[in-house]
C-alpha cells in the first residue's frame, strides 16, 4: 500500500525492560492511526519523524526521560488537535511516563 507505515508491535526493548516494550506498542499504534487519519496534517511529516524516533528509542532499550517528553512535545504540538487521536496519544503519554517523574517544581495537572 503507497504511503503505509511500516509498523513494528509488541517489541520489548533490549534487556526486556517492559517499559520500553509498553512505549513501542503505544508508539505503535498511534503511528497506525496516524497513518489511516484522512485529514490533510500539516504537521503530519514532523508527527511521524518524532514517532519513528520514539520506536527506535523504545527498541534500543532504555531511553532517557527528558528526549521522551521532548518528543511527546514535539508529536503533541503536530497532532493534538485531532480528537480521533487522542486516546492513542495518551497511551504515548503515558508508557512515557513510565520512564520517571517529571523534575522537581514541574506538577501534573
Amino acid at each position: 500500500m503507497e504511503g503505509a507505515v511500516p509498523v513494528r508491535t509488541g517489541a520489548i526493548g533490549a534487556g526486556g525492560d517492559p517499559r520500553a516494550g509498553e512505549l513501542g506498542s503505544a508508539v505503535a499504534r498511534l503511528r497506525r492511526e496516524l497513518a489511516v487519519h484522512p485529514a490533510d496534517l500539516p504537521e503530519r511529516a514532523i508527527a511521524e519523524d518524532e514517532l519513528a524516533a520514539l520506536a527506535a528509542m523504545a527498541a534500543s532499550g532504555t531511553p532517557e526521560p527528558p528526549r521522551l517528553r521532548y518528543s511527546l512535545l514535539v508529536i503533541a504540538g503536530a497532532i493534538g488537535s485531532v480528537s480521533a487521536l487522542a486516546l492513542a496519544l495518551g497511551a504515548v503519554r503515558r508508557a512515557i511516563d513510565l520512564f520517571g517523574e517529571l523534575p522537581p517544581g514541574r506538577g501534573r495537572d
